[in-house]
């Protein structure tokens, strides 16, 4: 199971959660980015439903998958 990390960040003027590399947008206090944070990751952790995919792979091969719509990511906000 994929595990993310929201992180609380100072960014461009303000704050912002960070997942990976990827910002949020910018919040003016570090308690309401903080609130965003929690609010997202939450969300991420709500299953979907599970439906086929396809999808081409830079090899230009298509394929044919089924997403687990329950496989949902542990994640975690770090203050």
């Amino acid at each position: 199971m994929a595990k993310l990390v929201y992180s609380i960040v100072e960014h461009d003027g303000g704050w912002a959660y960070k997942v990976g590399s990827t910002f949020s947008e910018t919040f003016p206090s570090r308690t309401q980015a903080l609130h965003a944070a929690e609010m997202a990751s939450s969300e991420q952790q709500i299953a979907g439903s599970t439906d086929g995919i396809v999808y081409e792979d830079s090899e230009g091969k298509w394929h044919e998958e089924v997403a687990d719509g329950s496989d949902r990511p542990q994640t975690e906000v770090s203050e």
